[in-house]
């Protein structure tokens, strides 16, 4: 029974730690609200979606592609200041060894960002809908970078959302099922060698 028990306690840990939870960081990303993905440019947001036309139609995609093929990022905004601001959008290489938590520090720290970066998009004013068309020419980790830059501020927006090409669907979870299998076999193994100890 106690190990049952153990067993559904570490397996809601892991489905907790698996959970993608509704956090927006500071500076920016993809996250998925009410069906919806949603990219957070600072205080400013758009609708944001991906497809691979050539092998998908019309799926959308919120972040991480299952292919290297022809790619459309789509943002719709949510916010009117963004169809009156120059709006650009970079691609680069994962150089940064954060992963998914890789944030806007960690992509200022690169120090030759045009050397990283598989696409630019330079700033341009779009009413209602940016659109950027990307063909990947090999699979790998990215990290998508969009800009706002309002005329009369010298602030920038800035959104980092770090993204998977060719994913594979699998995600946390084999490294999950690994840590599970590891902690039952060493509670197994534990309770064996307390039943031959003697009392």
């Amino acid at each position: 029974m106690k190990l049952l028990q153990l067993f559904l306690a570490v397996a809601c840990a892991a489905v907790l730690l698996a959970t993608p939870w509704q956090q927006v960081d500071a500076h920016g990303g993809v996250v998925e609200e009410e069906d919806l993905c949603v990219i957070t440019i600072s205080y400013l947001k758009a609708h944001f979606k991906i497809y691979q036309p050539r092998i998908d139609g019309h799926k959308e995609y919120c972040e991480d592609l299952p292919n290297a093929t022809t790619s459309i990022f789509v943002m719709e905004y949510l916010h009117d200041e963004l169809a009156r601001v120059p709006v650009d959008f970079r691609i680069i290489r994962d150089v940064t060894g954060k992963g998914r938590f890789a944030r806007w520090e960690d992509v200022a720290a690169i120090d030759d960002l045009d050397s990283v970066t598989v696409f630019y998009q330079p700033p341009v004013v779009e009413p209602d809908v940016f659109t950027v068309l990307y063909d990947f020419a090999e699979e790998g980790d990215f990290i998508g970078v969009v800009t706002a830059a309002p005329a009369n501020s010298t602030r920038q927006h800035i959104a980092v959302f770090p993204f998977e090409v060719g994913y594979t669907g699998y995600g946390y979870w084999p490294l999950i099922v690994a840590i599970l299998v590891t902690l039952l076999a060493l509670y197994a193994f534990n309770n064996r060698r307390l039943a031959r100890s003697p009392a």
